[in-house]
């Protein structure tokens, strides 16, 4: 198996989709009705859903279990509430995680004016069986020039930085970086990157908005912006069964 660095960019206009009327989804991987046999995560990764919920509108009361689900708002806002009486509303640019667990019931709604989109994340969870937890946080909202924010982690060198916990050793960053910059960020294992607005140059390839793209065998990732830009990275480990 090589090891040689390697990029993979997905266009949005080659994801799965899919339009409900109150919802607009973009699939990066296979999700519902939309099955691809080469796209069915990538390691721990298993879903990245670009999603867009029309103004009060939203995902009524639902079961998970044994699944991290985190949700980073780009624009507008969701509000959140489950059958162990967690509620919250989160704005564009926050983040929130649920770890389901042993199992819970939940509802997403769009109670604001405007559209609401986006990234819905699901990973795999290192531990099977937990007690269900949600949690949410805010997060500076200025464009960065050096490193991407960390948002999630699951990692113990994480514990002390500030970011919303999950069960997998597994890291989620991301943020606003300002035109012209270059940000290098490190990767562990390896790299699924977003891009949601702006466009950037990443191991000499292009990546606009709403496109994708699988990264491995690369330690060290430079993200120059060529326009504002705002990029959520996530670093995830080989799933294992």
């Amino acid at each position: 198996m090589s090891t040689q660095p390697f990029i993979a960019v997905y266009p949005y206009d080659a994801l799965g989709a899919a339009d409900y009327g109150w919802l607009k989804a973009r699939y990066h991987f296979s999700f519902a009705n939309y099955h691809h046999p080469e796209r069915t995560g990538f390691g721990a990764l298993l879903v990245i859903n670009d999603d867009v919920v029309k103004a009060g509108a939203g995902f009524d009361m639902h079961p998970h279990r044994d699944m991290e689900i985190i949700t980073y708002v780009r624009q507008g806002a969701i509000s959140h509430r489950d059958n162990a009486g967690h509620e919250g509303r989160t704005a564009a640019g926050d983040v929130q995680v649920m770890s389901a667990g042993t199992g819970v019931y939940h509802s997403e709604y769009n109670h604001e004016s405007e559209d609401t989109s986006l990234y819905q994340i699901w990973i795999a969870p290192n531990q099977r069986g937990v007690a269900p937890r949600w949690d949410a946080r805010r997060f500076p909202k200025q464009e960065v020039s050096d490193q991407l924010p960390l948002l999630v982690s699951g990692r113990v060198e994480d514990e002390a930085k500030g970011a919303l916990f999950i069960h997998q050793d597994a890291a989620i960053y991301g943020g606003r970086i300002t035109a012209g910059a270059i940000v290098h960020q490190p990767i562990k294992y390896q790299a699924y990157l977003l891009v949601s607005e702006g466009e950037i140059e990443v191991m000499g390839q292009r990546i606009t908005a709403g496109d994708g793209a699988e990264i491995m065998h690369q330690p060290l990732l430079a993200l120059r912006a060529i326009s504002p830009a705002e990029v959520v990275m996530i670093d995830v480990p080989q799933l294992t069964r």
